[in-house]
């Protein structure tokens, strides 16, 4: 018997159980759209963290005190002094892996404009600030190196910081603001950015001049932390290894030594981010997977119902010449029909879930062709699989006993 005939058959054979066939199908049906839909949700979760870690500096490094003990007693990062300005020129200079550095010092308090205040930082950086955190300029200028020298009391504002002291969308630029008890001339504005992926506001910020926050706010002569830029992503580990080397020539340490300082880079953050929604999206993809398992288990579960059902018409072909492998070929095609079938409208179902996800809750999706691939793969396999035993079963049947069966 030819393919074509056991198609037709298996075809006639499934249309004259539409419901049940339907039902049968609808396992496989949320199977897959599961599958789809959690993987594109896992992927575009990992697309979004990517693309604001990228907004943020992909190629970040930043150095902070690190902990140490004086007096067999550990202390905090908050407490050491141990970055210095030097540290910082030294990096400036002699790096060969390191495109741009900047110190940074803090402040937190209230700025005032009039009748208007807000809590907000003042972060102390220099030009060199915004290349590294990928940050622009959208009105005005950025503060000059004289300005460094001179510990000039000018300042950058953030969106979130000029929408609550200009609530009226007056222009910031030129306009004096108050930090505590500190005049500051406004000399520009930066481009917002909004939340990055750890829900933080990246526009709540005022950018001034580090030695000018050193000076005359914090009354400091060490760094808080110092920024930097690898030439590129896959040099940061390079970057790293000279810094290290470059701190601890600067801080006299022996070989045995602890390291007074920690580097951290964006890379880090990046893998251990990704990492952890590769696993989420990993976890999703088999609890959805297990739907799947449950519509092959159905898939096998009515291929019995209908080898039980069609002995009589079994023993019937295998009178008149149908061979085994041609019975076990019709409820074969049979299984595959459905789980193919339900594959494809599972595929339909799980895009459009993904764009309802997307669109009503606001979750960035990313349909992946593997995953579809996948899709159609796992459904084949489950209809072979699932619907094997079944067939070997009808296609094991004696003729004779089949005829007689009631």
């Amino acid at each position: 018997m030819n393919l074509a005939n056991l198609l037709k058959i298996a075809l006639k054979a499934l249309n004259n159980n539409k419901m049940r066939c339907l039902l049968t199908m609808l396992g496989i049906i949320i199977g897959v759209a599961s599958v789809i839909t959690m993987l594109a949700i896992g992927q575009g979760s990992k697309n979004s963290i990517k693309a604001q870690i990228s907004e943020m500096g992909s190629n970040m490094i930043m150095i902070h005190p690190g902990n140490m003990q004086r007096g067999g007693v550990r202390q905090s990062a908050d407490d050491m002094q141990t970055l210095k300005i030097e540290d910082y020129e030294a990096l400036r200079d002699k790096t060969s892996y390191v495109e741009a550095v900047s110190p940074q010092v803090s402040s937190s308090g209230q700025f005032i404009n009039g009748n208007n205040n807000y809590p907000s930082s003042v972060y102390g950086v220099t030009p060199e600030y915004l290349d590294i955190r990928k940050v622009k300029v959208q009105d005005g200028n950025m503060f000059t190196e004289q300005d460094i020298k001179s510990a000039a009391k000018v300042c950058l504002l953030g969106k979130t910081v000029i929408d609550n002291l200009f609530p009226n969308g007056e222009d910031p630029v030129g306009k004096v603001v108050r930090f505590n008890k500190i005049p500051f001339t406004v000399i520009g504005t930066l481009e917002p950015k909004g939340s990055n992926s750890m829900g933080m506001d990246q526009d709540d910020v005022v950018l001034a001049p580090y030695t000018t926050v050193m000076k005359r706010i914090l009354a400091i002569d060490y760094l808080q932390s110092i920024f930097c830029s690898a030439l590129s992503e896959d040099l940061s580990d390079q970057a790293t290894d000279e810094i290290t080397e470059i701190l601890r020539s600067n801080h006299k340490l022996k070989d045995d030594a602890d390291d007074d300082f920690e580097i951290r880079s964006q890379q880090e953050l990046s893998e251990m981010m990704n990492s952890t929604s590769d696993m989420m999206t990993v976890l999703l993809a088999c609890i959805a997977g297990i739907s799947l398992l449950v519509g092959g288990i159905g898939i096998m579960n009515i291929m019995y119902v209908s080898v039980t059902e069609r002995t009589r018409e079994i023993g019937l072909r295998m009178s008149i010449g149908a061979r085994g492998i041609d019975i076990l070929s019709q409820f074969l095609i049979e299984a595959i029909i459905i789980s193919v079938t339900g594959g494809v409208i599972g595929v339909i179902v799980g895009a459009l879930a993904s764009w309802l996800v997307n669109l009503i809750a606001h979750w960035p999706v990313y349909i992946q062709v593997y995953s579809v691939v996948l899709s159609f793969v796992v459904c084949t396999v489950t209809g072979v699989f699932f619907g094997w035993y079944p067939a070997k079963k009808a296609a094991n049947l004696d003729p004779i006993e089949a005829i007689r069966y009631e």
